[in-house]
């Protein structure tokens, strides 16, 4: 959020059914709660038991901490003016309804009604408010893009419920940097913070195994390590699949193409799979190099040294472009131990003997195949 909640501000939280959003809230409001501040957690979505069990499970027992259930909005407002909270948690949005119109709660009518007068309140009397948000199918938020205009802060929690590991992301912020994250793996007792992302998502990396490198993203401000995996394999169906997990699909055919009009690799009858391991999501340009350094890794079955990042956008020429902060994500692998870089040579301008490590410079993904394979 920038370094804290600021008085009278909206902040929109969207995510998967079952993601942890109520746990995170309930969390946060403990520990807020047990700083001096007041807080109200308004449920229209579950009873005072179950919310009750679930704070028993997370043990939370701040004095301060308050909680109501219902969906209209004018009994929330009487509740506000009773309790006079810093904190105010709405769970969810899309439940809250307004006498004065007259349709369903969660229509547009409503969402747009309900929303911009809880942001009134929000800015009239200080309160800092939380607006727990359903997703579509998609994964946007539901309902009029003008909720998102009307909030201050936009986060997505992001997550596999097959992995433990769930991402607070900042989409918008009028108040700090956006894109930033947060990373927390889910346990029995609620959610835990993952001070090191980058070593979490690393463990457990194979040895001496093709079709696996290690890539720096940026998330927001600070560099965050990952996995890229590949796996080529010889297709007998008659259109070869092409599967991707945490990348996009059309940019891997993309560069599936680049590799086969570039480097003569005959890829068309090979099914292709690529994954970003610990379930997370990248969408930065930068994991272009690292994904086609696992591609021809696993293709011809050549494992890339296990000390080596990757990173750098990959043009349709087969040219290798700089990307943004290469300094902060070779700081960052020179603490975690890597000791060889590979990026563009428009990236550092020269800037080489500035770090110990190896770093080679490219401009072709010819020359990274000359490099490596």
């Amino acid at each position: 959020l920038g370094g804290g909640i600021v008085p009278g501000s909206v902040i929109l939280i969207g995510g998967d059914p079952g993601i942890g959003k109520s746990t995170l809230m309930l969390q946060v409001l403990d520990i807020l709660s047990k700083k001096g501040l007041i807080c109200l957690y308004l449920s229209g979505e579950e009873s005072l038991q179950q919310i009750k069990m679930r704070a028993e499970r997370l043990k939370i027992d701040a004095s301060d901490l308050y909680i109501a259930t219902g969906t209209n909005l004018e009994e929330l407002l009487e509740t506000i003016k009773l309790i006079k909270p810093s904190i105010l948690v709405v769970d969810s949005i899309q439940t809250l309804y307004t006498d004065t119109i007259a349709s369903a709660p969660g229509s547009m009518a409503q969402l747009r009604e309900t929303s911009y007068r809880l942001q009134i309140v929000a800015k009239q009397s200080g309160i800092s408010m939380f607006l727990i948000g359903h997703v579509t199918k998609e994964g946007l938020i539901a309902g009029p893009k003008v909720l998102e205009h009307l909030v201050d802060t936009v986060l997505y929690f992001e997550g596999d419920s097959n992995h433990l590991y769930r991402i607070l992301r900042s989409v918008k912020n009028r108040y700090g940097p956006t894109n930033e994250i947060g990373v927390f793996e889910m346990k029995d007792t609620g959610l835990h913070q993952v001070s090191n992302p980058s070593k979490i998502f690393l463990e457990q990396r194979p040895e001496k195994v093709s079709g696996s490198v290690v890539v720096p993203c940026m998330e927001g401000t600070r560099p965050v390590f990952l996995e890229i995996q590949a796996l080529v394999s010889p297709s007998h169906l008659g259109v070869p699949r092409r599967t991707t997990v945490g990348v996009d699909h059309n940019r891997v055919s993309l560069l599936v193409a680049v590799l086969w009009k570039r480097l003569g690799l005959r890829l068309g009858d090979h099914d292709i799979f690529v994954n970003v391991a610990g379930g997370i999501k990248v969408d930065e340009p930068a994991v272009d190099l690292g994904i086609v350094t696992a591609i021809i890794s696993s293709l011809l079955d050549k494992p890339v040294d296990r000390d080596m990042i990757l990173f750098g956008e990959v043009g349709l020429a087969g040219e290798v472009r700089g990307v943004n902060n290469p300094e902060l994500r070779i700081k960052e692998a020179v603490k975690l131990g890597f000791s060889k870089c590979i990026t563009a040579k428009a990236g550092l301008r020269g800037k080489i003997s500035e770090f110990p490590i190896e770093i080679l410079e490219i401009d072709s993904v010819q020359q990274l195949f000359d490099l490596l394979f």
